[in-house]
């Protein structure tokens, strides 16, 4: 099969399965009202600044690119961190995620339409470039390399992906699938990676966040029960 057509097969599955999952989970899934999401969100974002704290500068400085930036909500983080509107942009597949993003985040923020593997980003130009929970929702080998190109492409030099994804998959979710580590490292194959897992699985937070809130930090402790992981993708 032609690539580029395989490319669009994909993108138009994805939105497709998007839909059909929107109507099948419950409105309230992802809340921060609900103690296993909330527990979920601080425990990523502490992790987060202190990889943020790591590399030299300051947010004020970088330029950050974020792919599947959804309806915004990690972008307003970035905000908060201190990064610049100006200094920011995000692509976005699903056109009602990407107008609910513009309602939300500020005009100087840039926001593309679109598939974000031919996003028009200079080469070079970018200090960060952050996904979160993309690639496992790609079922194509092909369409997942010619996105990690992009974004590797962005990067400066000393630039790194932020990358957050599961590592498992969901026999419940057939949509979607984990990326393992060796699969990173496959995509990423001049990169330097650190990673750390994180988040209890899902499906078990629900379930012993019913019980008592204090009981995720309990599972949490067990690094098996973790699904995800959170990885600095450097480029050399």
């Amino acid at each position: 099969m032609n690539p580029r057509k395989d490319q669009e097969q994909e993108l138009e599955a994805i939105a497709e399965r998007y839909q059909r999952r929107a109507g099948a989970v419950p409105i309230d899934r992802y809340s921060l009202l609900r103690p296993e999401v909330w527990q979920m969100w601080q425990e990523r974002q502490r992790a987060l600044l202190r990889v943020l704290a790591q590399r030299p500068g300051t947010p004020a400085d970088w330029h950050l690119a974020e792919v599947g930036c959804g309806a915004g909500g990690n972008l307003q983080e970035m905000l908060r961190f201190g990064f610049r509107p100006e200094h920011l942009q995000g692509v976005e597949l699903l056109p009602e995620r990407h107008a609910a993003a513009c309602t939300v985040l500020p005009e100087a923020l840039r926001l593309s339409l679109g598939d974000a593997s031919q996003a028009e980003i200079a080469p070079a130009s970018q200090d960060l470039v952050l996904q979160s929970t993309v690639f496992s929702s790609i079922l194509s080998d092909t369409v997942q390399a010619a996105l990690a190109q992009a974004m590797w492409h962005w990067l400066k030099p000393g630039g790194a992906v932020l990358w957050y994804d599961f590592i498992v998959d969901n026999p419940r979710n057939p949509d979607v699938r984990g990326v393992p580590l060796k699969r990173v490292r496959e995509l990423f194959p001049e990169a330097r990676i650190k990673w750390q897992r994180l988040t209890l699985a899902p499906p078990l937070a629900r379930l012993v966040c019913r019980l008592h809130p204090s009981a995720y930090t309990l599972f949490n402790s067990i690094p098996w029960l973790r699904t995800h992981v959170l990885a600095v993708i450097e480029k050399p």
